[in-house]
């Protein structure tokens, strides 16, 4: 049966403007950067072309943080463990843990650090996934819950800045567990970084009145940039998880779309200094939300501080 001319051009329209009538204004300039990324959702991590286009994909339980290494391999958390993949997708590194896991990073030294949610634990694996580091953030045998904290990095200075997702605030703990900074982060942090100039960069989810935004503390504690909800022409964010400051001082932000909004909106944003949107990545066919990116195209070792995100 043939298709009549305006059903026919109806189609094809839906095929040219595919990520428009899912949640991306037609106007915004392509995300021009290919990047790996998580998706919590369907359990799949996925590296991306700067062309959008989906290029390698591995399963990846409940994965809400990841790493793409020096050598190429991507590490990445499970929902309740952490393991290190090759492009040919073969585990050379893994750890299992009862706790909920949300975030990982590997170290300098060729450590893995493992951010424990429920057990409050940081832990520090050698390549064997042996522990030979430990800090408790909370009593033994107490269970701090789901959102007892959500991303978590170590420091070079060997101190640990954590998002408590439930709490509403960012902490950094020396080595010994004292609280030596406090930053009230409404919304629900999760993700935060420590840039190179000394501020901090906080990924607030959707928790509260405010709900999602990303903001940038000083050492002071005021905030020196900021970008809100509803501040972008086009764009109210849902739920922001991921973030990455680029050298240019752009920031790149996953806008997570759990939570009953999957479709409505772009999985990542490229904002300027001056919040103007530099670019934006949907594809809701391929993927279902973004929490976590790391973009290919910023040159670094993520071992050693030098990719912030």
């Amino acid at each position: 049966m043939r298709m009549p001319l305006v059903h026919l051009m109806t189609f094809l329209l839906s095929l040219s403007f595919g990520q428009a009538s899912l949640g991306e204004s037609p106007s915004a300039p392509r995300l021009n950067h290919s990047f790996a990324c998580t998706d919590y959702i369907q359990g799949r991590v996925f590296i991306v072309s700067p062309q959008g286009e989906v290029e390698w994909e591995c399963p990846a339980p409940h994965c809400d943080d990841l790493w793409v290494l020096p050598n190429g391999n991507l590490l990445f958390n499970t929902g309740h463990g952490v393991r290190e993949v090759t492009r040919d997708k073969q585990v050379v590194f893994s750890y299992d843990s009862k706790s909920e896991v949300y975030a990982c990073q590997r170290l300098a030294n060729g450590n893995t650090f493992v951010a424990e949610c429920n057990s409050g634990r940081l832990l520090e694996l050698d390549p064997a996934g042996k522990v030979v580091k430990e800090l408790r953030l909370l009593p033994e045998g107490k269970d701090g819950g789901h959102a007892f904290m959500r991303n978590a990095r170590r420091l070079e200075n060997s101190h640990y800045l954590v998002a408590h997702y439930g709490a509403q605030v960012v902490r950094e703990y020396a080595p010994d567990g004292k609280v030596v900074r406090e930053i009230a982060a409404p919304g629900g942090p999760h993700s935060v970084v420590r840039l190179a100039n000394g501020n901090t960069l906080i990924a607030c989810g959707d928790l509260g009145p405010q709900g999602a935004h990303v903001m940038e503390v000083d050492g002071s504690g005021a905030v020196v940039w900021q970008v809100t909800r509803d501040e972008l022409p086009g764009i109210r964010l849902a739920c922001m998880t991921g973030l990455q400051r680029l050298p240019n001082g752009n920031t790149v932000v996953s806008n997570w779309l759990g939570h009953g909004r999957l479709g409505q909106g772009p999985h990542l944003i490229e904002i300027t200094p001056d919040k103007r949107v530099a670019g934006t990545f949907s594809d809701h066919r391929s993927i279902k939300t973004i929490s976590s990116v790391q973009l290919l195209d910023v040159p670094g070792d993520a071992t050693k501080g030098e990719i912030l995100h």
